[in-house]
């Protein structure tokens, strides 16, 4: 009886298991991912402005420019020129190198500098 209440104790029974279903290891998989996400940061009004006047300016005087893009896991930087911005879509096209672009959805900026 002991060594039944042992294996029901914290992680007992999935580590004294031997073989574990594929969907089992699926769904322990997902939830840690789960946890480890954040929220998408609300912007006030001034934030929102400051980020689209950097846009307008790297596309205007060809200057590059620094973008965080929000993600779930970890927030991602890109460097490059503005180099078209479709308001109507919202979507800002990223030259980061000669023949490397990258379309951008304005609402995934964080932060420009």
């Amino acid at each position: 009886m002991t060594t039944t209440r042992k294996k029901l104790e914290g992680n007992g029974l999935w580590e004294s298991s031997r073989m574990m279903l594929p969907e089992h290891k699926e769904a322990i998989n997902r939830q840690q991912n789960e946890e480890g996400r954040k929220s998408r940061p609300s912007l006030d009004v001034q934030e929102i402005e400051l980020i689209e006047n950097a846009l307008a300016e790297s596309f205007h005087d060809h200057r590059k420019i620094t973008i965080r893009l929000f993600d779930e896991n970890e927030d991602t930087e890109l460097r490059g020129i503005v180099t078209t911005i479709h308001t109507f879509r919202r979507e800002i096209k990223l030259a980061i190198a000669p023949g490397d672009w990258q379309w951008i959805r304005v609402e995934d900026i964080v932060s420009t500098n």
